[in-house]
């Protein structure tokens, strides 16, 4: 259940088979490689050199060793610029992005779709019935990098392509675009432009349309490799390694190409790009927030429609974020233990060993820089390995009682027009799992449009478009029902509905949205009722025909209940949000477990695993039989116990 990621081009060949040796005593089981190696494996157009990485995989495999392979997309080697420089991407200036690092290639050039499905196929024909090799991983980190969007004359063409397919004539598009405002009407798709650099705003619903076009392309080209990997490896299973944070295209889309999901937990580098208080970034600095990585690893059991692996795991202090402190002692042990228990098949550390040169120096590893020595991250990952005896096969992962609904294209949506400066829906979605995992929840995440049944309450904290699928599943929905601010706010071309906010979901929700108000930090309206705290940030101005369950100090609607649905029209604080979810947990029959807020539960089977982000003790309620662990859970540490 433990993996590694090792690089055998950076390391002399010497050390191959004691690397091997001791990733096998240590407990490692698996081993990605291969994702960065294209100037190893083809020095020059043609000129393949696979010698070192078939003794590499053999070195691997006689250790016992079951290999991940990935791609070599993400670092086209430099010959291959220079020979087409279209491959590289532009950013929002419409400067192009060089090379020099990694992932400077844009989607929309078909060169550079050539040459990928060249060295793919060349990697998968050699490699794809390998004794040693288990599963596949295409390119890496899709998205990282602010590398979704590109602004290149290559995305232009690709885009318009994408529009004729889309609209069929230009008179489609003006009416779909409303291009009529601001004279922005086109005569034909060349006159298109690209959604930057304009004087002030741009068309919001071209933006639109140019995150789903970039989208559409990701989940194409990711279909392309899986489609030579499995003509040449057909019984080997392929993933994508998916960023935390990272959402400017449709994670379950790409997700429909592969056989599992996986991402890349980096806890505590998270805390920085989270828009987190400074407080709250002080307090979690050592040990992440509780929720970043079990927020991933629902999403991403999602995503994997069941299955995912962590394919890096934070082994100690990375180099990437403004501020990088060591992990609090134990805490890279209960990440690992943690993603166990919310369904991870494996948990692969990155890397094996800390690389001395080039940009990433400064990034741990499980052995210290140059030498065969484990790092203080190394030798916790070797415990949890020893407890694996301890607490045997774990159990099958169950389907949770509540559910949210999770939709990439809010997101896009509200950085397009946030209408407040500080309305993230990324925030938003997760301060709704927080605040349910602080009341004791486990949590399922679902793919807008996908079945709700057998949930006992889905939320839905924004969706700003409701489609033909995901209104049918609502309405078929029996059980409770919340949904939160903005939501039914857009049509699909990016307009107010006619019959007003939430448009489709009117007759369900009760209710219609007059006017929004966005409030800036330090301004707050009070909420009373059966609810109570304060809107910050977001409030709504609604006609309600339900029941009012709490209002604002102006007495206009702020929490509704029509049969089982519910509607809260604002940003709520974090009291009237616990407050609301308690709500709708009651009406929902569901039992809360409230427990402090650096404590998190989550259940796996009859085991129940938790965790202490915190500096105080928590004790274990009583008389439970402790598998691993003790009753008194100390900061840092894990318990575990049969339900």
């Amino acid at each position: 259940m433990l993996g590694v990621c090792y690089y055998p081009e950076h390391w002399n060949e010497d050390r191959w088979e004691t690397d091997a040796r001791r990733m096998r005593e240590l407990g490692i089981s698996f081993v990605r490689i291969g994702e960065f190696a294209w100037s190893r494996l083809e020095p020059s157009r043609g000129n393949y050199d696979f010698a070192w990485l078939d003794r590499a995989m053999d070195v691997l495999t006689k250790a016992g060793l079951k290999i991940v392979l990935g791609t070599p997309t993400a670092t086209p080697p430099k010959w291959l610029i220079d020979e087409y420089p279209d491959i590289l991407p532009y950013d929002e200036q419409g400067r192009p992005r060089g090379f020099g690092s990694r992932r400077h290639y844009t989607f929309s050039s078909e060169t550079w779709w050539r040459e990928s499905a060249r060295i793919v196929e060349a990697v998968a024909e050699r490699y794809g019935e390998h004794p040693g090799l288990v599963g596949w991983q295409t390119d890496n980190e899709y998205g990282c990098h602010d590398t979704t969007l590109s602004w290149g004359p290559e995305d232009l063409k690709a885009f318009r392509r994408w529009l004729r397919l889309r609209y069929q004539s230009a008179d489609q598009l003006n009416e779909a675009w409303g291009s009529v405002f601001w004279s922005m009407e086109v005569g034909s798709f060349d006159e298109v432009a690209l959604p930057n650099l304009t004087v002030t705003e741009s068309n919001p619903a071209t933006r639109l349309d140019f995150w789903r076009f970039h989208s559409d392309q990701i989940a194409a080209y990711d279909k392309m490799q899986c489609e030579i990997i499995r003509k040449h490896s057909p019984d080997r299973w392929i993933t994508h390694n998916f960023m935390g944070f990272v959402l400017d295209f449709d994670h379950f889309q790409v997700a429909d190409n592969l056989d599992l999901a996986s991402w890349d937990s980096y806890p505590i580098g998270f805390v920085e790009k989270f828009p987190f208080s400074e407080a709250e970034r002080n307090r979690w600095a050592e040990t992440s927030h509780p929720d970043i990585a079990p927020f991933h690893h629902d999403l991403y059991r999602a995503v994997g429609r069941g299955r995912f692996w962590v394919m890096e795991q934070q082994p100690g202090p990375v180099n990437w974020a403004p501020w990088n402190p060591i992990p609090k002692p134990g805490m890279v042990r209960l990440w690992t233990w943690e993603a166990l228990a919310h369904g991870a098949e494996v948990v692969s550390y990155f890397r094996w060993r800390q690389a001395p040169f080039a940009q990433e120096q400064m990034h741990a590893g499980l052995n210290l820089p140059g030498l065969d020595e484990l790092s203080p991250g190394g030798r916790e990952a070797e415990q949890v390995a020893k407890e694996f005896a301890i607490v045997g096969t774990l159990p099958e992962v169950q389907k949770a009682k509540v559910a949210i609904v999770f939709d990439y294209q809010s997101y896009w949506t509200t950085k397009i027009q946030p209408q407040g400066k500080d309305f993230h829906y990324e925030e938003l979605t997760f301060r709704w799992y927080e605040s349910l995992r602080r009341l004791g929840m486990d949590i399922d995440f679902v793919r807008p449009g996908a079945s709700l049944d057998g949930y006992a309450l889905v939320v839905l904290p924004c969706a700003t478009e409701i489609s033909v699928d995901l209104e049918r599943q609502l309405r078929r929905f029996d059980g409770v029902l919340l949904i939160g601010p903005r939501t039914g706010s857009r049509t699909r071309n990016f307009s107010i509905p006619d019959n007003l906010p939430p448009g489709p979901l009117a007759d369900l929700t009760g209710h219609r949205v007059l006017q929004v108000s966005t409030l800036r930090p330090g301004l707050a309206q009070s909420v009373t009722g059966e609810a109570a705290g304060a809107a910050i940030r977001w409030r709504e101005d609604i006609e309600a025909s339900g029941d009012v369950l709490a209002r604002f100090g102006d007495g206009m609607p702020a929490f509704t209940r029509n049969g089982k649905i519910h509607y809260l029209a604002c940003w709520p604080d974090e009291a009237l949000l616990t407050a609301t979810m308690a709500q709708v947990l009651d009406a929902a029959g569901l039992a809360k477990f409230e427990v402090p807020d650096h404590v998190r539960l989550r259940r796996r089977g009859n085991l129940v695993f938790a965790f202490n982000y915190g500096e105080d003790d928590w004790q274990v309620p009583a008389g439970m039989r402790i598998v691993l662990g003790e009753s008194n859970l100390r900061p840092y540490e894990v318990t575990v116990w049969q339900a």
